[in-house]
């Protein structure tokens, strides 16, 4: 299972932010280093999609998409250094797939630390690029000690040096504009800052309908990266409540759904995960694959034996299949499709597999 890890200063909201997504367990307090243990949790990625094809199928089981989350202990300045949990922190992170910034973005006079989110971010980016500049230095002397005996590793040689060359001006991977082939070479490097990212704004409750205001600067400064701003306080009380009464509490404040769903859709997203469907009277489901996966790789998340004797896919998409109100009817109007082992999977494909083994 993929997993994203928080990353913010002390007292940012991490912590409320797992209790939220996990509905308690995370000590949450107004000083730094409460967390000094990863806390690690799972959440069900809300789909619409896969609520009303169970409906449709009068489904007995339905299982939701998940993602994995990681609680890390705060970031200080100097972390780098081995200022607050130092080595111990970057290691966590190093564990992860992605990382969500947390940024606080209201002032509170019992909880110390900036409440401006641009000073936050650039306190974590500066301490993650200045961890990577390590790493990258060393990686650099040994590949280029290497290159004497191996003419080939002259172009990892270049992209090193690239990347000392940005890290060194403190700026991140992500922002430095590199193609995606070059950063795709780096993953054998595990740089922190050569992971997908994205930003969580805790607002506070005064806050909530300027959303769009305050995010604004942190979304230019993250020039393509997902910020998603929500109240994380009120979030988490919302987690520990039953559902009529959370309902009853996000809709007074206007909250909807709450900002939650949205945010791990976007996660799960920026690891690059997308879903394909399977539904029927025993069961309706959502399956986890790769953007760019091939209708075999996707059988073979179901089971080995679906990819290794795949013979062809049954597709539709899902609101083709909803419209025509059951799989049967969908065939018997020619809409859903039969795909060989080319077929590259969309979002929101049902399928259902042909194999031989």
């Amino acid at each position: 299972m993929e997993r994203f890890g928080f990353v913010g200063l002390p007292n940012a909201g991490k912590s409320s932010l797992y209790n939220a997504l996990a509905g308690g367990g995370a000590h949450a307090a107004p000083y730094a280093f409460a967390t000094t243990d990863p806390n690690i949790g799972v959440a069900k990625v809300p789909d619409d999609r896969l609520d009303r094809l169970a409906v449709m199928s009068e489904s007995k089981n339905v299982v939701h998409a998940a993602v994995q989350f990681t609680d890390i202990g705060g970031l200080v300045e100097g972390a780098s250094q081995g200022e607050g949990l130092g080595n111990a922190f970057l290691s966590h992170i190093r564990e992860v797939d992605a990382i969500v910034f947390v940024l606080r973005a209201f002032p509170d006079s019992d909880v110390p630390g900036p409440s401006d989110p641009l000073e936050h971010l650039r306190v974590v980016e500066i301490e993650l690029a200045l961890a990577d500049l390590a790493s990258a230095e060393k990686a650099l002397d040994k590949t280029s000690r290497m290159l004497k005996g191996d003419s080939s590793l002259k172009p990892t040689v270049a992209l090193l040096q690239t990347c000392v060359d940005h890290l060194s001006e403190g700026t991140p991977l992500y922002r430095a504009g590199m193609k995606a082939d070059d950063r795709a070479e780096l993953k054998e490097f595990f740089f922190l800052t050569n992971k997908p990212v994205m930003a969580v704004l805790n607002i506070g409750e005064d806050q909530i309908g300027d959303e769009d205001a305050i995010a604004a600067p942190v979304r230019a400064e993250l020039d393509g990266a997902e910020v998603v701003p929500l109240s994380v306080q009120l979030e988490a009380e919302a987690a520990l409540m039953d559902a009529e009464e959370r309902e009853e509490m996000l809709e007074a404040l206007g909250l909807g759904e709450g900002a939650v769903p949205r945010f791990l859709t976007s996660a799960y997203h920026m690891l690059g995960l997308r879903t394909f469907l399977t539904t029927g009277e025993k069961e309706s489901r959502a399956w986890t694959f790769r953007a760019g996966s091939t209708a075999p790789e996707c059988a073979g998340v179901i089971h080995t034996d679906f990819q290794r004797g795949f013979i062809r896919a049954e597709t539709i998409q899902w609101d083709e299949l909803l419209a025509a109100g059951s799989w049967a009817a969908a065939r018997d109007v020619g809409k859903v499709r039969s795909e060989g082992k080319d077929y590259i999977a969309e979002d929101g494909d049902v399928m259902e597999f042909r194999f031989n083994v």
